[in-house]
């Protein structure tokens, strides 16, 4: 699997650490119930299909990259930099 880091072009996904899908971009307040929290860090979805993913860029600039893509065929989709991944998509 091929995935573009924005800074550094196309890549091979050995040089990226995968983070999780969007459940981590949706992260709780710090004084969110515990409740919250322990779904945070504990729960985890297995979506099929078109899923947004975190992850870094660990072997080469570390940027931590929004990966769009499709859980069934690992076809990537798009990929941005999550700093200016929109507030409101994280949903």
């Amino acid at each position: 699997m091929r995935i573009t880091c924005p800074l550094c072009g196309d890549r091979d996904r050995r040089e990226f650490y995968y983070m999780g899908h969007e459940t981590y971009l949706n992260r709780p307040a710090a004084d969110a119930p515990l409740p919250e929290w322990d779904a945070y860090l504990h729960l985890r979805d297995n979506p099929a299909g078109d899923t947004q993913e975190l992850w870094q860029h660990e072997a080469g600039c570390g940027a931590w990259v929004v990966v769009t893509r499709n859980t069934v065929t690992h076809e990537v989709k798009g990929s941005e930099l999550a700093e200016t991944y929109p507030r409101e998509a994280r949903t």
